[in-house]
């Protein structure tokens, strides 16, 4: 069928909304999916710009929410009618899966970030030319084609236009404190960079019982409605000089127990490591191609300090984005605060919004024609 698709044609290109691309027939344990709304993540501009490699000419998005019209006839979970939200794809079958951690799963390039489904057929084509997707999803459609695994069931009680990013930057940033660092109640973390990630992770930090929520980054919007969020101290790096200093100053001198960099910089990197104190953990999860020198014995050994890299929060998200469903209900991850809805036309400014930080999460509303509650 054909369908409604923003198109990337090579490398920088600009997204150029089109009528005439063809969607991939259903499989057996598919969903076509009615798209109401996709989040514009940072990992789509890195695919754009060629930071992350990928083929083109690309269909993008993976943050997408929609109403399912129909499904396959080995689908059990869905129905037409459902709303759902989209996220990353895993097998199922292999060690990874089985254990609960489909963001390793071992076929995850393969079936994400290869740029074809993971049968190895094409999503997308074009004039009879294949058109490489995201995620198995490629949420900047009017609809597509998923399958079962990619989707996770929401009440039709929410804004299904908000929920989209809960399936990658929200549940990336909380993922990685609830479900990988771990924080106890009285523990204490610091968040270098207040964009949709490193606020999902702040809020995470605060629904933990850190008792120091140290939220860092250069622009004093961001710091005030990180203090909104939940924010127990924020640092404007580029006003204290020594943003580690800064940090010991918060924590008596002792540095965090945990620190997580979303900025892909690598001197903040550096800096996460350094505000470390013993024992201590950072988490960099930002797709970036900078790199960072470590000397192994005096960063790392010295004081028991360890850096980990963690992938979509380590999370399940059937299980993970009703959970932060659940804590935005009770008014824990307001993490509707940072997103700005645009036309689906806008897709170009919004996206020059989310690289500029003017637009902490901006939000495609594909289907205008969309009303909250029905």
């Amino acid at each position: 069928m054909k369908i409604q698709a923003a198109v990337v044609d090579k490398q920088n290109a600009d997204f150029e909304i089109r009528d005439d691309v063809e969607l991939a027939d259903m499989g057996a344990d598919d969903i076509q999916v009615h798209m109401v709304a996709s989040g514009i993540c940072h990992s789509d501009e890195a695919l754009r710009t060629g930071v992350a490699t990928i083929d083109y000419p690309i269909v993008l998005g993976h943050e997408g929410s929609g109403i399912v019209e129909k499904v396959g006839p080995e689908v059990t979970q869905f129905k037409p009618g459902d709303h759902v939200v989209l996220s990353f794809y895993g097998c199922g079958n292999c060690k990874s899966c089985l254990s609960g951690m489909p963001t390793q799963c071992e076929n995850y390039a393969a079936n994400n970030l290869s740029g074809v489904r993971p049968d190895g057929s094409a999503h997308f084509t074009e004039a009879g030319h294949n058109v490489a997707d995201m995620f198995d999803q490629s949420s900047f459609t009017s609809t597509t084609v998923v399958r079962e695994r990619n989707a996770v069931k929401v009440s039709k009680d929410l804004d299904l236009r908000k929920l989209g990013p809960l399936g990658c930057g929200y549940v990336t940033g909380s993922g990685t404190v609830l479900n990988t660092l771990k924080p106890k109640p009285g523990d204490t973390i610091a968040v270098f960079g207040t964009g949709a990630v490193g606020l999902a992770a702040m809020m995470a930090g605060r629904i933990s019982g850190c008792t120091k929520v140290i939220a860092i980054d250069i622009v004093d919007s961001r710091l005030d409605l990180a203090k909104e969020l939940g924010a127990t101290d924020v640092i404007n790096s580029k006003k204290v000089g020594d943003v580690v200093k800064a940090v010991q100053d918060l924590t008596g001198g002792f540095g965090v127990n945990y620190a997580v960099d979303t900025t892909g910089v690598s001197s903040v990197i550096a800096s996460s490591i350094q505000a470390l104190a013993q024992g201590g953990v950072s988490a960099a999860i930002a797709v970036t191609d900078q790199h960072i020198d470590l000397d192994t014995w005096n960063d790392l050994c010295v004081n028991d300090k360890a850096v980990i890299g963690v992938n979509m929060g380590d999370s399940v998200p059937q299980i993970d984005i009703p959970r932060l469903i659940e804590f935005y209900k009770m008014g824990m991850f307001d993490f509707d605060k940072t997103e700005k809805f645009y036309k689906f036309s806008q897709i170009n400014e919004a996206n020059a919004d989310s690289v500029s930080g003017k637009t902490i999460k901006p939000v495609l509303v594909i289907d205008d024609s969309y009303v909250p509650g029905k």
